[in-house]
Protein backbone atom coordinates (compact mmCIF):
# COMPACT_ATOMS: atom_id res chain seq x y z
CA UNK A 1 0.00 0.00 0.00
CA UNK A 2 1.72 3.59 -1.26
CA UNK A 3 2.09 5.88 1.96
CA UNK A 4 -0.03 8.43 2.76
CA UNK A 5 1.51 11.91 1.38
CA UNK A 6 1.43 14.47 4.15
CA UNK A 7 3.04 17.29 2.97
CA UNK A 8 -0.63 19.49 2.46
CA UNK A 9 -1.29 18.63 5.75
CA UNK A 10 2.15 19.88 7.51
CA UNK A 11 1.87 23.02 5.34
CA UNK A 12 -1.51 23.74 6.92
CA UNK A 13 0.18 22.79 10.24
CA UNK A 14 3.19 24.72 10.24
CA UNK A 15 0.96 27.81 8.81
CA UNK A 16 -1.40 27.34 11.39
CA UNK A 17 1.65 26.96 14.37
CA UNK A 18 1.35 31.12 14.90
CA UNK A 19 -1.67 30.56 16.88
CA UNK A 20 -3.61 33.41 15.30
CA UNK A 21 -6.40 32.99 12.85
CA UNK A 22 -6.01 32.24 8.85
CA UNK A 23 -9.11 32.47 6.66
CA UNK A 24 -10.06 29.06 4.97
CA UNK A 25 -9.82 31.63 1.69
CA UNK A 26 -6.08 32.98 2.19
CA UNK A 27 -5.20 28.92 3.24
CA UNK A 28 -6.52 28.18 -0.14
CA UNK A 29 -4.48 30.57 -1.74
CA UNK A 30 -1.22 30.51 0.45
CA UNK A 31 -1.35 26.40 -0.04
CA UNK A 32 -2.71 25.84 -3.77
CA UNK A 33 -6.03 24.32 -2.46
CA UNK A 34 -9.56 24.46 -2.53
CA UNK A 35 -11.49 25.56 0.71
CA UNK A 36 -13.42 22.41 0.69
CA UNK A 37 -9.48 20.86 0.43
CA UNK A 38 -8.85 23.02 3.38
CA UNK A 39 -11.57 21.56 5.65
CA UNK A 40 -11.22 18.13 4.54
CA UNK A 41 -7.28 18.74 5.86
CA UNK A 42 -8.46 19.88 9.21
CA UNK A 43 -10.73 17.28 10.13
CA UNK A 44 -7.78 15.18 9.46
CA UNK A 45 -5.59 17.45 11.77
CA UNK A 46 -8.55 16.97 14.59
CA UNK A 47 -8.47 13.25 14.21
CA UNK A 48 -4.85 13.38 15.12
CA UNK A 49 -5.00 15.28 18.54
CA UNK A 50 -4.91 19.09 17.26
CA UNK A 51 -7.53 21.52 18.86
CA UNK A 52 -8.41 23.00 15.68
CA UNK A 53 -11.06 25.82 16.64
CA UNK A 54 -13.26 27.91 13.59
CA UNK A 55 -14.64 30.60 14.14
CA UNK A 56 -17.23 32.13 11.34
CA UNK A 57 -15.83 35.52 9.68
CA UNK A 58 -12.50 34.36 11.13
CA UNK A 59 -10.94 31.56 10.13
CA UNK A 60 -9.23 28.82 11.75
CA UNK A 61 -6.94 28.74 14.57
CA UNK A 62 -5.14 26.29 17.24
CA UNK A 63 -5.53 27.49 21.08
CA UNK A 64 -1.78 28.33 21.19
CA UNK A 65 1.12 28.54 19.21
CA UNK A 66 2.81 25.10 18.30
CA UNK A 67 6.42 24.20 18.93
CA UNK A 68 7.74 21.85 15.93
CA UNK A 69 10.22 19.97 15.56
CA UNK A 70 12.46 21.11 13.06
CA UNK A 71 15.43 19.33 11.03
CA UNK A 72 18.41 21.62 10.70
CA UNK A 73 18.06 22.75 14.28
CA UNK A 74 18.24 19.47 15.30
CA UNK A 75 21.31 18.95 13.31
CA UNK A 76 22.83 22.03 14.89
CA UNK A 77 22.59 20.31 18.96
CA UNK A 78 21.98 16.59 18.27
CA UNK A 79 25.34 14.68 19.10
CA UNK A 80 23.32 11.47 17.35
CA UNK A 81 25.86 10.13 14.49
CA UNK A 82 22.48 10.38 12.13
CA UNK A 83 18.31 10.62 12.55
CA UNK A 84 15.28 10.73 11.00
CA UNK A 85 13.01 13.29 11.92
CA UNK A 86 9.06 11.85 10.49
CA UNK A 87 6.62 14.17 11.64
CA UNK A 88 3.32 11.13 10.95
CA UNK A 89 4.95 8.02 11.80
CA UNK A 90 3.32 4.01 12.70
CA UNK A 91 5.66 3.82 15.62
CA UNK A 92 9.36 5.39 16.46
CA UNK A 93 10.38 2.24 17.75
CA UNK A 94 8.80 0.08 15.29
CA UNK A 95 10.91 2.09 12.37
CA UNK A 96 13.97 1.53 13.93
CA UNK A 97 12.91 -2.35 14.40
CA UNK A 98 12.63 -2.74 10.88
CA UNK A 99 16.05 -1.06 10.20
CA UNK A 100 17.97 -2.62 12.81
CA UNK A 101 20.49 -4.25 10.93
CA UNK A 102 20.89 -1.48 8.90
CA UNK A 103 21.54 1.40 11.76
CA UNK A 104 24.83 2.64 13.33
CA UNK A 105 24.54 2.91 17.20
CA UNK A 106 23.03 6.02 18.56
CA UNK A 107 20.58 6.49 15.09
CA UNK A 108 17.39 8.19 16.73
CA UNK A 109 14.25 8.60 15.26
CA UNK A 110 11.83 11.52 16.24
CA UNK A 111 8.33 12.06 15.57
CA UNK A 112 5.02 14.89 15.81
CA UNK A 113 2.54 12.06 15.95
CA UNK A 114 2.51 8.63 15.86
CA UNK A 115 -0.77 6.26 14.54
CA UNK A 116 -0.03 3.52 16.67
CA UNK A 117 2.56 4.29 19.48
CA UNK A 118 3.07 1.78 22.02
CA UNK A 119 3.61 1.06 25.78
CA UNK A 120 4.99 -1.89 27.66
CA UNK A 121 2.77 -5.10 27.12
CA UNK A 122 1.37 -3.96 24.54
CA UNK A 123 -0.52 -0.82 25.81
CA UNK A 124 -1.34 1.88 23.05
CA UNK A 125 0.89 5.21 23.99
CA UNK A 126 -1.26 8.23 22.53
CA UNK A 127 0.58 10.06 20.99
CA UNK A 128 -1.53 13.87 19.64
CA UNK A 129 0.16 15.65 17.23
CA UNK A 130 2.69 18.31 18.26
CA UNK A 131 1.64 17.88 22.20
CA UNK A 132 4.55 15.60 23.01
CA UNK A 133 8.02 14.26 22.75
CA UNK A 134 8.24 11.26 21.04
CA UNK A 135 11.40 9.28 20.45
CA UNK A 136 13.49 6.19 20.04
CA UNK A 137 17.11 5.56 19.61
CA UNK A 138 19.17 2.42 18.39
CA UNK A 139 21.53 1.31 20.37
CA UNK A 140 24.28 -1.93 19.55
CA UNK A 141 25.14 -3.43 23.48
CA UNK A 142 28.25 -5.89 22.64
CA UNK A 143 28.23 -7.11 25.93
CA UNK A 144 24.50 -9.20 24.89
CA UNK A 145 21.53 -9.66 25.80
CA UNK A 146 21.85 -10.24 29.71
CA UNK A 147 23.89 -7.54 30.07
CA UNK A 148 20.68 -5.09 28.61
CA UNK A 149 18.55 -6.27 31.82
CA UNK A 150 17.52 -3.11 33.91
CA UNK A 151 18.55 -0.60 30.76
CA UNK A 152 14.91 1.07 31.10
CA UNK A 153 15.98 2.30 34.85
CA UNK A 154 19.35 3.52 33.29
CA UNK A 155 17.74 5.88 30.49
CA UNK A 156 14.93 6.89 33.32
CA UNK A 157 17.99 8.23 35.32
CA UNK A 158 19.77 9.98 32.41
CA UNK A 159 16.29 11.63 31.44
CA UNK A 160 15.60 13.04 35.15
CA UNK A 161 18.79 14.17 35.30
CA UNK A 162 18.85 16.06 32.24
CA UNK A 163 15.48 18.09 32.70
CA UNK A 164 16.36 18.64 35.98
CA UNK A 165 19.42 20.47 33.98
CA UNK A 166 17.26 22.03 31.94
CA UNK A 167 14.79 23.81 35.14
CA UNK A 168 11.98 21.05 35.80
CA UNK A 169 11.61 20.57 39.27
CA UNK A 170 10.50 17.53 41.37
CA UNK A 171 10.92 14.76 38.00
CA UNK A 172 11.36 11.46 39.75
CA UNK A 173 11.85 7.72 38.22
CA UNK A 174 8.94 5.36 39.12
CA UNK A 175 10.58 1.62 38.59
CA UNK A 176 11.01 -0.54 36.35
CA UNK A 177 10.27 2.29 33.22
CA UNK A 178 8.28 5.78 33.45
CA UNK A 179 9.17 9.35 35.18
CA UNK A 180 6.94 10.91 37.35
CA UNK A 181 6.06 14.38 38.66
CA UNK A 182 3.64 14.68 41.90
CA UNK A 183 3.00 11.00 41.70
CA UNK A 184 1.70 11.29 38.44
CA UNK A 185 2.90 10.04 35.31
CA UNK A 186 5.42 12.11 32.74
CA UNK A 187 7.46 10.26 30.74
CA UNK A 188 7.09 6.41 29.80
CA UNK A 189 10.22 4.09 28.50
CA UNK A 190 10.11 0.88 26.35
CA UNK A 191 12.84 -0.86 25.52
CA UNK A 192 12.56 -3.55 23.04
CA UNK A 193 15.71 -5.61 22.13
CA UNK A 194 16.18 -8.13 19.33
CA UNK A 195 19.78 -10.54 18.82
CA UNK A 196 21.17 -13.96 19.38
CA UNK A 197 22.56 -15.65 22.44
CA UNK A 198 26.23 -14.72 22.63
CA UNK A 199 26.10 -12.14 20.17
CA UNK A 200 24.98 -8.13 20.47
CA UNK A 201 22.34 -7.31 21.86
CA UNK A 202 20.18 -4.32 18.99
CA UNK A 203 18.06 -2.34 21.18
CA UNK A 204 15.62 -0.06 20.64
CA UNK A 205 14.93 2.51 23.36
CA UNK A 206 11.48 4.46 23.09
CA UNK A 207 11.13 7.20 24.77
CA UNK A 208 7.68 9.51 25.16
CA UNK A 209 7.41 12.79 27.37
CA UNK A 210 4.18 14.67 28.24
CA UNK A 211 5.28 18.30 26.93
CA UNK A 212 1.79 20.33 26.79
CA UNK A 213 -0.68 17.82 26.40
CA UNK A 214 -4.42 19.62 26.52
CA UNK A 215 -5.85 18.74 30.00
CA UNK A 216 -9.05 17.56 28.21
CA UNK A 217 -7.44 14.49 26.81
CA UNK A 218 -9.72 11.59 28.09
CA UNK A 219 -7.92 8.71 26.44
CA UNK A 220 -4.95 8.26 29.05
CA UNK A 221 -6.42 6.02 31.78
CA UNK A 222 -4.27 6.74 35.12
CA UNK A 223 -3.17 10.42 36.46
CA UNK A 224 -0.39 12.35 34.03
CA UNK A 225 1.28 15.35 34.37
CA UNK A 226 2.84 17.83 31.74
CA UNK A 227 6.46 19.06 31.14
CA UNK A 228 5.40 22.36 31.80
CA UNK A 229 3.55 22.02 35.22
CA UNK A 230 6.92 21.10 35.96
CA UNK A 231 8.96 24.60 35.61
CA UNK A 232 8.34 28.24 34.37
CA UNK A 233 10.43 28.26 31.20
CA UNK A 234 10.46 25.31 29.01
CA UNK A 235 13.28 25.40 26.09
CA UNK A 236 11.73 24.92 22.96
CA UNK A 237 11.17 21.01 21.56
CA UNK A 238 14.76 20.69 19.63
CA UNK A 239 16.67 21.62 22.59
CA UNK A 240 14.79 19.27 24.22
CA UNK A 241 14.90 16.59 22.66
CA UNK A 242 18.15 17.09 21.64
CA UNK A 243 19.38 16.99 25.31
CA UNK A 244 17.50 14.27 26.34
CA UNK A 245 19.17 11.88 23.03
CA UNK A 246 22.94 13.07 24.16
CA UNK A 247 22.20 12.32 27.94
CA UNK A 248 21.17 8.70 27.24
CA UNK A 249 24.11 7.96 24.61
CA UNK A 250 26.32 9.37 27.32
CA UNK A 251 24.78 7.19 29.89
CA UNK A 252 24.42 4.41 27.82
CA UNK A 253 28.27 4.47 27.02
CA UNK A 254 28.74 4.77 31.00
CA UNK A 255 26.33 1.62 31.62
CA UNK A 256 29.06 -0.10 29.13
CA UNK A 257 31.86 0.77 31.53
CA UNK A 258 29.96 0.16 35.23
CA UNK A 259 27.21 -2.04 34.57
CA UNK A 260 23.91 -1.17 37.12
CA UNK A 261 26.36 -0.74 40.06
CA UNK A 262 26.79 2.73 38.37
CA UNK A 263 23.56 3.45 38.61
CA UNK A 264 22.49 2.52 42.28
CA UNK A 265 23.22 5.95 44.13
CA UNK A 266 21.80 7.69 41.19
CA UNK A 267 18.82 5.53 41.14
CA UNK A 268 17.98 6.53 44.72
CA UNK A 269 18.58 9.80 44.26
CA UNK A 270 15.62 10.09 41.56
CA UNK A 271 13.57 7.52 43.11
CA UNK A 272 9.91 8.33 43.60
CA UNK A 273 8.84 5.63 45.86
CA UNK A 274 11.73 4.99 48.06
CA UNK A 275 10.65 4.28 51.69
CA UNK A 276 6.93 4.32 50.55
CA UNK A 277 4.43 1.46 51.27
CA UNK A 278 3.85 0.27 48.20
CA UNK A 279 2.02 -2.53 46.05
CA UNK A 280 3.92 -4.78 43.59
CA UNK A 281 1.08 -6.60 41.34
CA UNK A 282 2.77 -9.74 39.83
CA UNK A 283 -0.02 -11.28 37.67
CA UNK A 284 -2.61 -12.10 39.68
CA UNK A 285 -0.34 -11.93 43.30
CA UNK A 286 -0.10 -8.55 45.02
CA UNK A 287 2.91 -8.54 47.06
CA UNK A 288 2.86 -4.89 49.66
CA UNK A 289 6.10 -3.56 51.15
CA UNK A 290 8.23 -0.93 51.75
CA UNK A 291 10.42 0.21 48.49
CA UNK A 292 14.36 0.31 49.43
CA UNK A 293 15.44 1.22 46.22
CA UNK A 294 17.00 -1.39 43.56
CA UNK A 295 20.01 -3.90 43.58
CA UNK A 296 23.10 -4.19 41.33
CA UNK A 297 20.88 -6.09 38.94
CA UNK A 298 18.71 -3.44 38.24
CA UNK A 299 15.65 -5.18 40.68
CA UNK A 300 13.16 -3.55 43.00
CA UNK A 301 14.27 -4.11 46.46
CA UNK A 302 11.20 -4.79 48.36
CA UNK A 303 11.12 -5.06 52.36
CA UNK A 304 8.17 -7.26 53.55
CA UNK A 305 7.89 -8.72 57.28
CA UNK A 306 9.83 -11.70 55.95
CA UNK A 307 12.54 -9.27 54.95
CA UNK A 308 14.19 -7.50 52.08
CA UNK A 309 13.68 -9.45 48.39
CA UNK A 310 14.14 -8.56 45.01
CA UNK A 311 11.45 -8.68 42.13
CA UNK A 312 12.80 -8.59 38.50
CA UNK A 313 11.10 -7.69 35.48
CA UNK A 314 8.22 -9.93 34.08
CA UNK A 315 4.34 -8.25 35.14
CA UNK A 316 5.30 -6.24 37.88
CA UNK A 317 3.70 -2.95 38.23
CA UNK A 318 4.24 -0.26 41.14
CA UNK A 319 1.39 1.29 42.71
CA UNK A 320 2.08 3.87 45.69
CA UNK A 321 -0.06 2.30 48.92
CA UNK A 322 0.09 5.08 50.99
Amino acid sequence: MPAIDNTPRLALIRTLADGHFHSGEKLGQELGMSRAAISKHIKVLQQWGLDVYRVQGKGYCLPSPLDLLEEQKLKDVLDAPAFSLIPVIGSTNQYLMDRVGQLVSGTACLAEYQQSGRGRRGRVWFSPFGANLYLSMYWRLDAGMAAAMGLSLVVGVSMAETLAKLGAKDVKVKWPNDLYWNDRKLAGILVEMTGQAGDAAHLVIGMGLNVAMSETVDAVDQNWANLKDTCHALPDKNTLAAALINGVMDSLRQYEETGMAGFVAKWDKWDNFKGRSVKLLLGERIVEGIARGINEQGALLLETESGIAPYLGGEISLRAND
